[in-house]
Order: structure tokens, then C-alpha cells, then sequence
């Protein structure tokens, strides 16, 4: 991340990526308690909202069943958000946290390269936190994700990217404000989930508030999820309109932007 290097221009290098990705894998290897995220906190969730689930669905009745399906789909699919974003935002943090952020300033690693490492570590966890999430719902509430179809591919992938626009916000706040904004990685989380229609169209939102749920790529992509339970197949425009609604965010500007200001400011004697 040296103060020479940009995002383009140079051909990124697979051992630095990989590299960054063995360092995070190390440090998980050494303190095991950090699987949290991905073991325990997932697990919790499947429990709540799928007892959740079963209370509301006692007699089998078709609403009933509506809901429970929206509870238990809609869990599984904000873990992919969850994940993705604390993945990457907590990695960025973890250099904050062991004052390595100035060892990366002086390296020739870039930006791109130590955010593509961050992502692959990221992805193990994604897919250990899903497989805890599935598991838990087929085994103790019968609830097999794959009769969700084919579809669910497209709609986590977009929600895979909803995660990552997220992550890249909350380091940018991170690198401008310092620490003190670390806890915007959980926090803001908390803000997207009720506005994201994650267990419920956004109609049930209070009439101020479905403006604001409308301009988040995330209640796109969740609407398109409920509709493969609902079982009218894949939304594309729903899907279209989160992914562009990722792009005009412009969270890569707004990290390239606060990047700079952090540089020329000499932020960096706030981790050293």
C-alpha cells in the first residue's frame, strides 16, 4: 500500500495476495475464538428466527408457512451480507489493531492486491458460516436451502457484493476517523437489516422509512430472494437495480478519496 502505487497500471501479483490471505489464516490458526463469526454467532441466528419460525406456523397455515419460509430464507441470505462485510472490514482492522498498518504503507503491496487477499480469506469464512447456517436450518427445522432453486446463485452473489460495498465504506470512515468508527463494521449492519425488507417486503415499513429502504441495493437483492420462496423464479431486474445501486454508492471512490486524505494528513501516526 506504498504511497506510490495506484489501483491500475501494473499487473497485481498472486503471492502478495496470497500472502495477505496466509497472514489472516495464521492469526485464526493462533486464536481459534475468532471463529465466532462464523460457528457460533450463525448458529444463534438459525435458533432464534427459526424458533421464531415454528411459533408462528403452528397450525401449517399458508401465512404461516409465508412467514416462516421468509424468516428462515431471510437468515440465510443476510449471513452472505454478514459475512462478506465483516470479513473484509474486520481484516482491515486487524492491521489496526496490531499496528501493522504503517509495515503495510512502506510495502510495495497495493491496495487492490491486500483487499483481493482479505476477500479470499474472507470467502473461506463466508462458505464456513453458510454451511453452519444451512446445516443448522436442515437439521433442526427441515428447511433444505436447495429447494430454493438454481436462482439463489445470482441473488447471493449480488448480496456477496451488497457485503463487500459495505466492508469498503466502513474502512474508509475507519482510515479517515480512526479506530473510534471501528464500530461501524457491527453497527451499521444493525441499521441496513430492519431497512433491507431482509425477513418482510418493505411495505411493513412505517411510510417515512420505504424511501430510504428503497435506495438500498441490499432491499433489491432480499426482494429477489424472497421471490424464489414465493416460487416466481429470479427478479433480474430487482437484482439489476442492487448491483447498480452498489455501483452509484462509489464506495471505491469514497475509500480511494479518504486513502488520500489519510496519506497526505499523516493519519497513519493515529496506529503507530
Amino acid at each position: 500500500m506504498g504511497a506510490g502505487l495506484t489501483l491500475t497500471g501494473r499487473q497485481l501479483s498472486w503471492l502478495r495476495i496470497k500472502a495477505v490471505a496466509k497472514r489472516h489464516y495464521y492469526v485464526l490458526l493462533r486464536a481459534p475464538h475468532r471463529l465466532f463469526d462464523v460457528t457460533i454467532w450463525p448458529l444463534v441466528d438459525v435458533l432464534l428466527f427459526g424458533s421464531i419460525a415454528t411459533f408462528v406456523n403452528p397450525a401449517h397455515s399458508t401465512a404461516g408457512r409465508l412467514a416462516a419460509g421468509y424468516l428462515l430464507s431471510g437468515i440465510l441470505l443476510w449471513h452472505v451480507v454478514y459475512q462478506s462485510q465483516i470479513a473484509l472490514a474486520t481484516g482491515f482492522l486487524e492491521e489496526a489493531w496490531t499496528r501493522n498498518l504503517l509495515n503495510l504503507m512502506v510495502s510495495p503491496l497495493r491496495e487492490a492486491e491486500y483487499v483481493a487477499g482479505v476477500v479470499l480469506f474472507g470467502m473461506v469464512k463466508l462458505f464456513m458460516g453458510i454451511a453452519v447456517v444451512s446445516l443448522t436450518a436442515l437439521g433442526f427445522f427441515a428447511f433444505n436451502v436447495t429447494d430454493l432453486g438454481i436462482g439463489l446463485i445470482p441473488v447471493a452473489a449480488v448480496l456477496l457484493v451488497v457485503g463487500w460495498v459495505i466492508a469498503l465504506f466502513v474502512i474508509a470512515l475507519v482510515l479517515r476517523f480512526g479506530t473510534g468508527a471501528e464500530a461501524l463494521a457491527w453497527g451499521i449492519l444493525f441499521v441496513v437489516l430492519p431497512l433491507s425488507g431482509v425477513f418482510y417486503p418493505i411495505r411493513a415499513l412505517p411510510w417515512v422509512l420505504r424511501p430510504v429502504a428503497e435506495a438500498l441495493p441490499s432491499t433489491h437483492a432480499f426482494a429477489a430472494g424472497r421471490a424464489l420462496f414465493d416460487g416466481r423464479g429470479v427478479l433480474w431486474g430487482e437484482l439489476g437495480l442492487a448491483l447498480l445501486g452498489c455501483v452509484v454508492g462509489g464506495a471505491v471512490t469514497f475509500l480511494l478519496h479518504m486513502l488520500s486524505t489519510f496519506r497526505t494528513r499523516g493519519y497513519i501516526s493515529r496506529y503507530t
